[in-house]
């Protein structure tokens, strides 16, 4: 799917709201194929964010995880060191 869509569940400290509306965005925009709408369609494609924001935050609310949440600082430094070995 979409490379720039972050996992986001079962993080400490857990998911922004920022967070999720920019992924809910992304989910958009790859979904409609716009980067940013026409006037026409501005209001169906910002409902469509809201939506899917909405859907995303019930769904990270109610996921439960019996592994221990995953530090963002760490995995940051994980996701680093597998850039500077894939592209040197």
């Amino acid at each position: 799917m979409c490379r720039n869509i972050r996992t986001l569940h079962n993080f400490e400290p857990p998911a922004t709201e920022d967070e999720i509306h920019a992924s809910a965005l992304q989910f958009v925009r790859k979904l409609s194929g716009f980067n940013k709408p026409s006037r026409d369609n501005a209001d169906a494609f910002d409902r469509a964010v809201a939506e899917v924001s909405d859907a995303a935050r019930r769904l990270l609310h109610s996921l439960h995880a019996h592994a221990p949440a995953r530090d963002r600082q760490i995995e940051a430094e994980k996701a680093r060191e597998r850039s500077r070995a894939r592209f040197g």
